[in-house]
């Protein structure tokens, strides 16, 4: 009997991408929310005045101009758009993302993920108050704060930023599970691009408040990362830019930030 070489067995499986292609994190354009904390501010008022939830709080004409600014320069830029985008459900990121999808910065039929673990930082009983405000309305409040450090303050009712992280997290595995590979944007708060930077490159409370106390995040400010096979056993996420500003001046929209001084409701 003759014996035919056996063929090796070739498994051709390839385990599933689990990081992004690229990921862009984007902060809504200026609120009309942002509008009332500068004023405040400006006048040294303790309360910042805004109608309604701020959950319910609406772009300013200025925001509405820099989504649609942000849309018109990824429709211009030549580069491939985003395929899936991940949007927190507050009215100002909602429109961002609305807007920037109208404006062609991705196909005019892609839906828009919203997810509340992509939600503004809770203040619980310091919301709607500024730095002048907690001092005299919470003075027990802001020497807690001044003691563990934001990175570790939770306010009654509120969110310390290691709250934020622990659904940000969670969010990532989303991510991960049913957007690895492809193209994603997330568009969110000031707060939440932040605590993204300190998990996708693995930051400590030191350096992330650095970063933090460096520059504000810019309304419709863009933090880019793109796959990198190189970046540890099964590759990762690089950072390309962050807080990127060019889109919204080459488009010849204002640039707008939080003052420095303001505490609550980035």
């Amino acid at each position: 009997m003759i014996e035919t070489a056996r063929q090796p067995v070739i498994d051709d499986r390839r385990d599933p991408p689990t990081w992004p292609e690229r990921l862009w994190i984007v902060r809504h354009g200026e609120s009309a929310g942002n509008v009332a904390r500068a004023r405040a501010l400006s006048t040294g008022a303790g309360r910042i005045i805004v109608e309604g939830r701020d959950m319910d709080v609406p772009l300013s004409p200025l925001g509405i101009e820099q989504a649609r600014a942000l849309g018109h320069w990824f429709a211009r830029s030549g580069m491939a758009l985003p395929q899936t985008i991940l949007a927190s459900p507050y009215a100002r990121a909602r429109e961002t993302a609305t807007l920037f999808r109208e404006a062609s910065g991705c196909g005019r039929d892609l839906p828009i993920c919203f997810d509340e673990r992509l939600r503004e930082k809770e203040f619980g009983i310091l919301d709607g108050l500024t730095a002048a405000g907690i001092a005299e309305e919470e003075p027990q409040q802001a020497r807690l704060r001044a003691e563990l450090g934001k990175f570790y303050h939770r306010p009654p009712g509120g969110e310390s930023w290691c709250d934020v992280i622990l659904r940000l997290r969670s969010l990532m595995d989303t991510v991960a599970l049913h957007h690895g590979g492809r193209r994603v944007m997330i568009v969110a708060h000031q707060v939440v691009v932040l605590c993204l930077r300190y998990i996708l490159e693995g930051l400590n409370e030191e350096e992330i408040l650095a970063i933090d106390r460096a520059a504000p995040i810019v309304n419709c400010g863009v933090t880019e990362y793109a796959f990198d096979p190189g970046a540890g056993p099964g590759g990762g996420l690089r950072l390309s830019s962050f807080n990127a500003t060019a889109p919204l001046i080459e488009e010849r929209a204002a640039v707008t930030a939080e003052p420095r001084s303001q505490v609550a409701n980035p």
